[in-house]
């Protein structure tokens, strides 16, 4: 596993080849970014949107957490990192596409599941407690159906549902509800499995996710 040198290192072959071979694109990067697609993934290091979808720089503004959750809108107190990162990218950039990347072995998922940080939630920190609560409308519905021996495929139920929940947040903002309504912004739910590197779309009529 890389550490903080082999890092600088990567840096280096990056600086040598990568960005002097794209030096033009580089240059119009500097100015100015443009891209049409946001993507809002999972903090998870194995899930790289950027190689997942073999997207260069500057094509797509991503935004990551854990667990890819996209909290419902808002205006109180607090701070709002997702939901800033939302407005500015369909009210600045005005995107065309956002996409909600959730992945197999989610670990944010699963302790929304097993409910591993609940004796948390009002400690000191308990961060992750409040956060992955987002997920407890649909904890419910996963063990009700898998029951308590839960199993791979409740857990991917939970991945799935995580998915669904964001997309159903995302339609609370204002900006995201009037440019969906308007044509001018579509959104997609997406599930990448860790173990045989295939890509799943939502399809919101069925709630089913198909192979891309």
């Amino acid at each position: 596993m890389a550490d903080f040198n082999a890092l600088l290192a990567g840096y280096r072959r990056f600086r040598e080849t990568g960005w002097e071979r794209e030096r033009e694109r580089w240059d119009v990067l500097a100015e100015r970014q443009s891209p049409k697609v946001m993507v809002i993934a999972c903090s998870d290091s194995r899930v790289d949107p950027s190689q997942i979808f073999d997207a260069s720089p500057g094509e797509m503004f991503v935004v990551r957490n854990v667990a890819a959750l996209v909290p419902p809108y808002e205006t109180g107190g607090g701070y709002h990192g997702v939901s800033a990162a939302l407005e500015f990218a369909v009210t600045q950039l005005k995107v065309e596409e956002v996409i909600v990347l959730g992945h197999g072995g989610c670990g944010g998922c699963a302790a929304a599941l097993t409910g591993q940080f609940r004796d948390a939630a009002h400690g000191e920190g308990g961060f992750i407690a409040r956060w992955i609560s987002l997920l407890d409308p649909v904890r419910e519905r996963v063990c009700i159906e898998y029951g308590s021996d839960l199993d791979a495929h409740a857990f991917e139920a939970m991945e799935h549902e995580a998915v669904k929940v964001s997309m159903a947040n995302l339609r609370t903002f204002p900006w995201v509800s009037a440019e969906e309504s308007a044509g001018r912004l579509t959104l997609h739910g997406a599930y990448f499995a860790l173990d045989d590197g295939e890509l799943q779309l939502l399809d919101e009529t069925s709630a089913l996710f198909e192979a891309a």
